[in-house]
């Protein structure tokens, strides 16, 4: 028995050892940046999501029998900014590759510079197309569903209405820009006669409610395609109430079924309106009950779509790294293309072709149900039923 008892503690210090010595390797370091500050309704949450999954990882032993940091900045929401926060988590915190970004300026800005420096970003959340396609290149990949896939699946609806007058709204920059086009391509190809009579493009988190809504309604559109979110959306809508502009007109709108920027609006949020977003509280799949229980638990909230977000970013790079055996960039890029995911909202692809995932959004109707704001008769669309195909890609990418 003695002898017994000498051999399982020396096994047991050989266990301790190894488990030791394999926490006590350096971390592999990752660089996050976001508009943590100056739009955290949305980064707040996907914070939460990729800490969720930093857990997970390092519990799970890590990558590569390394555990996973995080080097986590605030991107200033300004392209400018952004490039000098991603200079200093490559070169001076030793980040092997970045993830992040929500804006879409900012998120090309950081892209441009991890072209030039040869560096892995992950552009989790920006939504112009220009990320993977006009701008596209070897170090960038992104996660979202872009303009081009939620303005199909919007401009799919919008054309079973009968309104072929129609008026938009978009912040005058990157994103709105691309969502409009991308609209009102797809809408055209899907009912010729529509026509646009009236176009708005306030400045980003400036806009001026009052003059808007009234030149929308001066110009009397049978319907309207709305882009604006966070502060302008509540803005937009609150002011749009009060001058009648809704009665008796479609709204379609991009990101307003968003826990994050519709929520706030409670009770107000409007009814009836097109829209694509994150309907949490109705999903009952495998994926998304274990993920919803899980972070529920960890954070005592519900997710917002940037929960699944960030999640899935990290997640998505540790896999990289993972199926790479490597932290060679060129190494782990060529891994990733085609590398399929497991996410909350089912599995996705990243493609080959352009390096875009496959992860897809949901579209319904707005209401409101016990004072909050809910979607309904809602559907999702896989980012494979919407993407373009690879010579759509090619010619988009100018390539031959």
């Amino acid at each position: 028995m003695k002898r017994l008892l000498i051999s399982a503690a020396a096994s047991l210090a050989v266990l301790l050892g190894l488990s030791s010595a394999a926490m006590s390797q350096e971390p592999i370091r990752l660089g996050d940046l976001n508009s943590y500050t100056g739009y955290a309704a949305f980064t707040h949450p996907y914070r939460d999501g990729w800490q969720l999954a930093l857990e997970e990882i390092n519990d799970a032993g890590g990558v590569l029998g390394q555990p996973i940091e995080v080097i986590s900045r605030d991107d200033g929401a300004s392209p400018s900014d952004a490039i000098t926060v991603a200079n200093e988590l490559v070169s001076r915190e030793g980040a092997e590759f970045l993830f992040g970004t929500l804006l879409s300026h900012v998120g090309l800005a950081v892209s441009d510079f991890a072209r030039q420096k040869e560096v892995l970003f992950l552009a989790a959340e920006p939504l112009t197309d220009n990320l993977v396609w006009d701008a596209g290149h070897d170090y960038t990949f992104r996660l979202r569903p872009g303009t081009y896939v939620q303005a199909a699946m919007l401009a799919e609806e919008a054309a079973k209405l009968e309104a072929t007058r129609w008026a938009v709204v978009a912040p005058n920059y990157e994103y709105g820009k691309s969502a409009v086009e991308a609209f009102k391509a797809r809408l055209k190809e899907l009912k010729p006669e529509v026509e646009f009579v009236a176009e708005q493009w306030p400045p980003q988190a400036q806009i001026d409610a009052g003059s808007v809504v009234q030149a929308l309604a001066d110009a009397d559109p049978e319907a309207i395609f709305n882009v604006t979110f966070g502060g302008d959306l509540a803005r937009f809508v609150r002011e749009g109430e009060v001058r009648g502009l809704f009665e008796d007109r479609e709204v379609v709108s991009m990101l307003s079924g968003e826990p994050e920027w519709i929520d706030p609006l409670g009770e107000d949020a409007p009814e009836g309106w097109i829209v694509t977003g994150y309907p949490w509280y109705g999903i009952d799949t495998p994926e998304h009950n274990a993920f919803l229980e899980a972070y529920q638990e960890r954070f005592d909230d519900y997710p917002r779509l940037g929960s699944v977000v960030g999640y899935t970013a990290l997640h998505s790079l540790a896999k990289a790294i993972e199926k790479a055996e490597s932290l060679d960039t060129e190494t782990v890029i060529e891994a990733m293309r085609g590398m399929e995911v497991e996410s909350p909202l089912g599995p996705i692809r990243y493609r080959s072709i352009d390096q875009q995932s496959t992860m897809g959004t949901f579209v319904g109707r707005l209401t409101v149900k016990d004072g909050k704001p809910r979607m309904v008769d809602w559907r999702y669309g896989s980012g494979e039923e919407y993407l373009p195909s690879d010579e759509k890609v090619r010619e988009l990418r100018g390539e031959d």
